[in-house]
This record gives structure tokens, sequence and C-alpha cells, in this order.
């Protein structure tokens, strides 16, 4: 990018970044001439695709297979046993390319871990810590269906998983979450006290789809749109200054007007993934111009200006942002 007077700084994960564009957790870090164009069009950091709960399990059940089979055989028969090497699976592979990343670009690498219950999985939070990442998203992405599970149990479940693997790390860790709690304020706060760093707001579940002529039920994945920004955009405004946390604004960024609300509501980042995965990584330095287009031509010098200026706490009419919106908005539509 080039030099500028507009300084478009900012501070995410206690991390300085450049600017406030980070690619989120997508396909497009499994490539490591991607992650390279994505820093030479502007990324100040990046978040690596995840390694799942599952994945690990997997290993983990398929080594115990293998060490165990024939075990009451001859000791002649224990030749057939495979080599270690033979069984590395997707996390051992994850690791190595978390450090290939490392390797490969100067921008922070944040990775991602994923997974929903409390379990010996969370300890590769301390092998993601040594393989170089500068921080780690943690995105415990779970849909209750049991009816007998009440609310204060599902958020246990994320306090507690947030709490195994900060026991096990120093790096920060980010909780991305989902909308879908009774109170999102609140359970902001409780993950504070669990030892977040930040918030990534918010998760999209892929939600599935319906198959007519086969009767089958599909993942369906569309990619997000501008419309998308505004679930972020109302909780951005509303938990900022009232919680010591990073926040990160995710789903639906893909225009500089998308960047800047978000920047002037409090986030602290705006990750970038579907208009990335349309427009490739030149769309940053799009984004970027964009953004310092409009800061120039509205007198800021700095992210720092615009950050929380329109947030719940400082704007001239706080109602916008609660149900006073949701009748003045029925009330105007025709």
């Amino acid at each position: 990018m080039p030099e500028s007077s507009i300084d478009l700084s900012t501070t995410y994960l206690g991390l300085r970044l450049k600017n406030p564009l980070v690619p989120s957790a997508s396909p497009l870090s499994r490539d490591l001439c991607t992650l390279r164009r994505l820093e030479e069009h502007g990324a100040s950091a990046v978040v690596m695709f995840s390694l799942f709960e599952e994945e690990i399990e997997h290993q983990a059940a398929e080594l115990n297979h293998y060490l165990s089979l024939g075990t009451e055989s001859y000791s002649e028969a224990l030749s057939y046993l495979p080599d270690e090497a033979a069984f590395t699976l997707g996390p051992e592979e994850y690791l190595k390319h978390l450090q290939k990343a490392k390797e490969a670009v100067r921008i922070p690498v944040i990775a991602s871990l994923n997974g929903v219950t409390p379990g010996g999985w969370t300890r590769y939070a301390k092998r993601i810590e040594e393989a170089g990442a500068d921080a780690l998203e943690l995105n415990v992405y779970y849909l209750p269906t049991d009816p007998a599970m009440d609310g204060r149990a599902v958020e246990d479940r994320y306090v507690e998983v947030l709490q195994a693997v900060k026991s096990e790390v120093k790096i920060p860790v980010a909780m991305k979450l989902s909308p879908y709690f009774s109170s999102v304020a609140n359970m902001a706060r409780r993950l504070e006290g669990a030892g977040a760093d930040g918030l990534v707001l918010f998760n999209r579940f892929y939600q599935p789809d319906l198959d007519l002529e086969n009767r089958e039920v599909f993942p369906n994945l569309k990619l997000s749109s501008s419309a998308e920004i505004r679930l972020p955009l109302r909780w951005i405004a509303i938990l900022y200054d009232r919680v010591g946390l990073s926040l990160a604004a995710t789903s639906g960024v893909e225009a500089p007007a998308d960047v800047i609300k978000l920047l002037m509501v409090g986030a602290d980042v705006t990750m970038l993934c579907s208009t990335l995965l349309r427009n490739g990584p030149g769309r940053i330095r799009e984004l970027l111009e964009g953004v310092e287009e409009w800061m120039v031509e509205h007198e800021y010098q700095n992210v720092e200006e615009l950050k929380g200026s329109m947030s719940h706490r400082f704007t001239g009419d706080p109602s916008a942002f609660e149900r006073a919106n949701y009748m003045r908005a029925l009330n105007t539509y025709l």
C-alpha cells in the first residue's frame, strides 16, 4: 500500500495493526501464495482456517486404534503396526501449515480452534501457541437441540471451553460468538470475567436446505452481503465502552462504508471473507482506498477518531439501537 497521511492503525487483542482489515477464517488461508497476496494488498493480520474438535478427536481415535490393534497377537505380528507418520492427520498438518504461514508473512497470524465440548482437544491450544500463532480465535459453534438443556447450561459450556483454553496458553484469545443468547451483553461480561481478550461478532450459522426430489437435507452456503452488518453493528455499538474487550465485526463487510460504520460503532477491526472469495485479495486494497478517501473528505486523521463515535453510549439517540427503533422502522416503511 502507498504511504498516506491518514493513520489507519488500530489495536486488536493487544496487537498493533496497520489497518482494521483482517481476512477471517476461510479456505483462502490454506494456500501460502494466497496468504502472501493478502498481505501484499494490505491485510493487517489474518485468521487461519479452523482446526475442528472433530479432527482432533478423530486423530486420537485413529492413534488408539492402531496402537491397540493386534495386542493379543504374537510378538512377531507387531511388525504390521504402522509407522507413526502413517497416521499423522489433520491436526498435525494444521500445526505445520501454521508454522509455514508464520514464515511466509510478516503480519500477525491468528489461529482458529473450533469445538463445542470441554475436553482434551482444548490442549491443542498450547500446541498452536508453540507453533507460533500470535493469537487464537476460539469458535464455539454449538447448536443446542436438547429441550432439557436450559440457556444457562449453554452459556456455561462456552465459559468452560474458554477457561480450558486459557489455562493452556498465554497468547490472546478471542471468542467468536453466535447472536443467539438471551442476553448478549451479559454473555460478553461473563466471557470477559472468564479471561477472554476479545469478541468476534457474529458467527454465521450455515442453515441447511432440503432437496425435494431426493428428500435429503443438504448444506447450502450463501455468501454474505452488506445488509448483514446490521446485526454486529447494533451489538458492537451496545458493547463498546461497556466491556474491556477487543471487538471484531464479521459478516457482510463488502464496501468501504461498511468498514466505516462498524468502526464508528466501536469495532477495532472488521473481518473479511465473502468479499474476498468473490473478488480476490485485491479487494482489500480497494476497501482501504475507499476508507481513506472518505476519511479525507470528512476530515478524520486517524481510526481512533472514528472508533466508537456513534456507539450506543456516545450517539445522540441511544434508543436507535433499542426497541424504539423497531417501531420507528415499521411506521416509516411506507
